[in-house]
């Protein structure tokens, strides 16, 4: 059975953070309430189109399961 070596105690030294591939961030822009609304606007869009697909995606299913419901039934 291998021995584990127990972790190394901290050394009272700081660990240097290395840094990302961009050195700097882009600079923050203030948003208006009318570019914070039509955000709001577009995000609520995208929602309700991935809803309609998945609801579409589920109608589809329960029409297979139907469809083998009536072979069953029929059997």
């Amino acid at each position: 059975m291998p021995v584990q070596k127990p972790p190394d105690a901290p050394s009272g030294k700081t660990a240097t953070v290395p840094q990302s591939k961009s050195p700097e961030r882009k600079p923050w822009k203030k948003k208006t309430p009318v570019e914070v609304f039509l955000e709001q606007t577009e995000k609520l869009r995208k929602e309700i189109a991935e809803a309609e697909e998945e609801i579409k995606q589920k109608r589809l299913q329960l029409k297979k399961f139907e469809e083998a419901r009536k072979i069953f039934e029929s059997a």
